[in-house]
């Protein structure tokens, strides 16, 4: 067969699993992060009886291939489609201008587009009974790559939950996806549906007056905590911002860098902050969003958001708190509270 005579003289790596046959992500010598969100083509109307011995160089052509992967049915053949990343955005735009509508046989030509790389899914007809602890372990078996999960009340169902679950990647997602829909694993014994978290759903739950409980998941570890992360009040404030402070000066890290904005406020006083903070020598910013409450008196919503922000960051830098004197809190809710790059 042509496509393992290719593999054998290339040496090339090809592993299949959960219906789709990967090349790299990453690569063998491929060095520092993954490409950024933007760098992956969605390929279209493959003939069945082509695989990666044509489709890999013939996508390589045009850019480094970061990745490939060809969508498999049981008898052998590929689905028809498959997904190329590449190193960066530039070879990606490249790709779509050079190979759609590539003819990759007599009067067979392939459309290649901008791929949208889905990363969250929407699961409804969660059990109100189901711990968001013991959801995030069982979600662990069926793909990795799990960045945040957050719970609402059902919109559809009474006495249900509605869980949004942030991936890493489209490829995790769609993995994900793929064995919670065939059944592989069982989330409660209700019907519970999965898809891909659709914008008009998206916009609602934002807009729901009841405030989401979210579990934080750093990459590649386990929740720090599911419980409401309390915010300390004025005249504390400080403590916790000159903690991170001495921390990065310890650390030769640079002073940290905050950046706050009110993009929601509630009328009874809830306000929603995007909040940023970059530290000169640490490879990422950490961003995310907060809710945090106005007060009448006492410190600012942007200086309580943060307090906040502070607060995780010291976690992930592995800053003990535990010696820190007992504060006064107010409830408040943390909304996927990430250490992402930003491109």
């Amino acid at each position: 067969m042509a496509l393992l005579t290719w593999v054998k003289e290339t040496g090339i790596n090809l592993v299949q699993i959960n219906g789709q046959r990967r090349y790299g992500g990453p690569p063998p010598g491929w060095v520092g992060d993954p490409p950024p969100t933007g760098s992956e083509v969605f390929i279209r109307k493959l003939p069945q009886d082509m695989y990666e011995n044509t489709l890999i160089p013939l996508f390589q052509s045009v850019g480094k291939l970061y990745e490939f992967r060809l969508m498999m049915t049981f008898s052998g053949l590929n689905r028809g489609f498959a997904y190329a990343k590449y190193s960066n955005r530039r070879s990606a735009k490249v790709a779509i201008t050079a190979l759609n509508n590539f003819e990759v046989q007599a009067g067979c030509a392939i459309l290649v587009c901008k791929s949208t790389e889905k990363c969250e899914l929407s699961m409804d007809g969660l059990a109100t009974s189901l711990s968001r602890k013991r959801l995030e372990a069982m979600l662990q078996e069926a793909a990795e790559g799990i960045l945040s999960i957050t719970l609402y009340p059902s919109p559809y169902q009474k006495r249900a939950r509605l869980a949004v679950v942030k991936y890493s990647s489209h490829r995790a997602a769609a993995m994900a996806k793929k064995s919670l829909m065939e059944g592989n694993m069982r989330i409660c014994e209700e019907e519970m549906r999965v898809d891909w978290l659709k914008p008009d759903l998206k916009q609602k739950l934002r807009s729901t007056e009841e405030k989401p409980l979210a579990i934080w998941v750093p990459r590649g570890k386990s929740p720090w905590s599911s419980k409401q992360v309390q915010v300390p009040l004025s005249p504390v404030l400080c403590n916790v911002l000159d903690r991170l402070d001495a921390l990065c000066r310890r650390q030769h890290l640079g002073t940290p860098l905050f950046f706050t904005k009110c993009v929601q406020a509630n009328p009874d006083g809830w306000l929603r902050f995007w909040c940023q903070v970059v530290i000169p020598a640490y490879p990422v910013p950490f961003s995310g969003f907060t809710w945090v409450r106005q007060d009448v008196r006492g410190a600012s919503g942007h200086d309580k958001a943060k307090d906040v922000l502070a607060l995780q960051v010291l976690r992930i830098l592995g800053e003990s708190l535990r010696r820190a004197r007992t504060i006064p809190t107010s409830p408040n809710v943390l909304e996927d509270l990430l250490g992402l790059w930003e491109f």
